[in-house]
């Protein structure tokens, strides 16, 4: 059984309009009665009373309606920078996206961020122009800035009468306007030949054909139609909701196949059960079902929610194409794999968190429901990356921004009762591999305390390119009895090797390098002299792991990375003199200006710590007139004395502070 669903993604620049129009599509469905503002906490997807308090999407959330006879789940995402996480996790689910785009504001540095990420991940993108009603609201304005610094691959779908007033309107163009005609062939014509020999050779094309080459060039996220309009007023909606479901292509999935699915974000319920959000790729999954997630996990589904008609309400299955919430799932994490993978999903499509810092609770008999409350917030967004030093029982978070730190700190106070601090933030770096390093501990040796043989290679990689683990061994000396197959040996090791590298030589995260096993054996009651003992177990190779991948990186050696943003000023020209030598003493790379007449733009390199310190800068050095936006642009080496950070875990380059902490570890669990 075929169904046909469409995972719609709105995203945008915080205040871009995109929860309003959310409201407003709903409204126009026949979902809800009235819209809802943002403004009185009254929409149906800012339903955290920070997201009502402040005014802003802090968690992602799905509503669902129908256009004929297609469902549309739409997830809105936060536009705020600090929570592009949630955006993060959604892409992955994504049949197609609205980017909202401001009239008044144009194009702003989280819209280009964004568009960035939708057309590498090739996700068909609608754009909509929202707020024609404002006063600053601009037309040809906007459609230039979108092809100059979004994409060129755009189609204006209409014009608007009224601009800049309350009675705006958004008039779509017919068969019969030249202006759409032009601009379909010349957009369409870039990917299509024969459309291109038509336009060059001056013959007439169909306006039925030219559509449907916007529809097959905008589901292969070739062309990008425009649609303006008002989310507030209505003008448009409509229009944007013809377009996405003649332009968008709904998923036909087939229920009857293999499970599979992703889930996308985890929530708990008001008795503190999980719920997890997945999209399903394909088959079906039943309440009482078991079912497979990660590595090897596998639990019993006990509820199940499907979104319909604005809400998700409970249902004896969710199948492919559909979202679904999930009970009973005590163990999945986000981003996990139910059932089978049968998509390849990227990861990070934006940048890491750059900054961390130590949350303390006021009052210091909190400290152990404060890492209860933490672990929960990471269900929620693995990328805090909870921390904890058992050595000085701290408790450290990862952070986008000020205004992140500042959302933790008011739920850990609103939803778990718990007054806390922070420290100062600081800047997250890396360690990266400088050359090859090669370690090995072999099954009986004195130095081997375990019943295993482990060796690994470990080699720099490209930079941005994570760590790749691979196997090098015999596999007739691979413990199949323990993993089961080739595959799941494979992944537990990698998984081993990560979670060790999570602290380096310096105590950073080390990443860019390959990983490879170039020696494995286990331990058999029956087996050869070199080989006969006690049957290997899966904590031997586990608990080995880690000293082999710290002697072989030790061996390599590291350095230490720190982040880095590109960013382009926007200044008066007469200011250049005083800005420059400012982002040269921060220690920017600066290019050469380009001068504009009144205003310039410089474009720089700098460490990302330096970077807000010239965002404060700019105001005194420009006289309030200079406009700063930056871009993650990865790491660069420390030059000078490499900084560490103190480990949370013991070393096991030190064997014995590693085998107090593993004998510790056994009698916590045994009490």
């Amino acid at each position: 059984m075929l169904r046909r669903t469409l995972n719609l993604g709105i995203l945008a620049h915080v205040d871009a309009g995109k929860t309003t129009l959310t409201e407003r599509l709903l409204y126009a469905a026949g979902v809800i009665d009235e819209p809802g503002s943002v403004d009185d906490g009254t929409t149906q997807t800012d339903s955290l009373a920070l997201e009502q308090q402040r005014g802003i999407t802090i968690r992602s959330a799905v509503v669902s309606f129908a256009i004929d006879n297609v469902t549309v789940n739409l997830i809105d995402t936060p536009g705020h920078p600090d929570f592009i996480a949630e955006v993060e996790r959604v892409l992955s689910v994504l049949d197609g996206a609205v980017l909202v785009v401001s009239a008044a504001e144009g194009v702003q540095p989280q819209t280009r961020l964004l568009m960035r990420a939708l057309r590498r991940l090739r996700i068909p993108t609608l754009l909509f122009v929202n707020k024609i009603d404002r006063a600053a609201a601009g037309y040809e304005r906007v459609l230039e800035a979108i092809s100059e610094r979004l994409t060129p691959a755009i189609v204006a779908m209409g014009s608007v009468d009224g601009l800049g007033t309350r009675a705006a309107r958004f008039r779509p163009f017919g068969a019969g306007d030249a202006a759409l005609r032009t601009s379909l062939t010349e957009v369409l014509a870039e990917q299509d030949d024969s459309i291109l020999a038509a336009y060059v050779e001056d013959e007439g094309i169909s306006y039925r054909r030219l559509r449907e080459e916007l529809a097959t060039q905008t589901g292969q996220a070739l062309a990008h139609p425009v649609f303006f309009g008002s989310a507030i007023t209505g003008a448009g909606v409509d229009s944007l909701m013809s377009g996405i479901a003649e332009l968008l292509a709904a998923t036909e999935g087939d229920a009857d196949g293999p499970v599979s699915g992703t889930v996308f974000k985890i929530e708990r319920g008001p008795a503190g059960n999980k719920i997890a959000y997945v999209r399903m790729f394909s088959g079906t999954v039943r309440t009482r079902d078991r079912l497979r997630f990660g590595p090897d996990a596998e639990e019993k589904v006990t509820a199940i929610s499907v979104f319909d008609s604005g809400s998700a309400v409970p249902r004896a299955a969710v199948s492919a194409g559909e979202i679904g919430k999930l009970w009973g799932l005590g163990d999945i994490q986000i981003g996990d794999a139910v059932g089978r993978s049968l998509t390849a999903t990227e990861h990070h499509h934006f940048a890491p968190p750059t900054l961390e810092t130590v949350v303390v609770p006021r009052n210091a008999d909190d400290k152990a429901a404060l890492r209860v409350a933490l672990a929960q917030l990471a269900e929620q967004d693995p990328l805090i990356d909870v921390r904890q030093d058992d050595v000085l029982q701290e408790l450290s978070v990862s952070l986008y921004g000020e205004v992140q730190k500042e959302v933790i700190q008011a739920t850990l106070a609103n939803d778990f009762g718990l007054d806390v601090t922070f420290r100062e933030t600081t800047t997250i770096c890396i360690e990266r591999p400088i050359g090859t390093g090669e370690a090995v501990e072999i099954l009986h040796a004195e130095s081997n305390p375990f019943l295993a043989t482990v060796g690994l290679r470990i080699d720099p990689a490209p930079d941005g390119s994570g760590i790749d683990f691979r196997l090098q061994v015999d596999t007739r000396t691979i413990p199949l009895y323990v993993y089961k197959n080739i595959e799941s040996f494979t992944e537990n090791m990698g998984q081993y090797v990560r979670r060790t590298l999570q602290e380096g030589l310096f105590g950073w995260q080390v990443t860019d390098c390959i990983v490879t096993m170039t020696e494995c054996t286990y331990s058999v009651p029956d087996g050869p002299p070199s080989r006969r003992g006690p049957l290997s177990t899966a904590a031997d190779f586990r608990k080995l792991t880690p000293i082999v991948a710290m002697r072989a990186l030790e061996q390599a050696r590291t350095v230490v990375c720190e982040p880095i943003v590109r960013v382009s000023l926007e200044i008066p020209t007469d200011t250049i003199g005083v800005v420059m030598p400012a982002s040269a003493r921060l220690g920017a790379a600066v290019e050469t200006p380009s001068l504009q007449g009144k205003l310039s733009t410089i474009e720089m390199v700098l460490p990302a710590a330096r970077a807000y310190d010239l965002q404060r800068q700019l105001p005194r050095l420009t006289g309030g007139e200079g406009v700063l936006e930056s871009g993650f642009a990865g790491y660069q080496p420390v030059s000078g004395d490499q900084p560490t950070r103190r480990r949370t875990t013991a070393n096991p380059l030190n064997l014995d502070e590693y085998m107090t902490h593993l004998a510790r570890r056994v009698q916590e669990r045994s009490n």
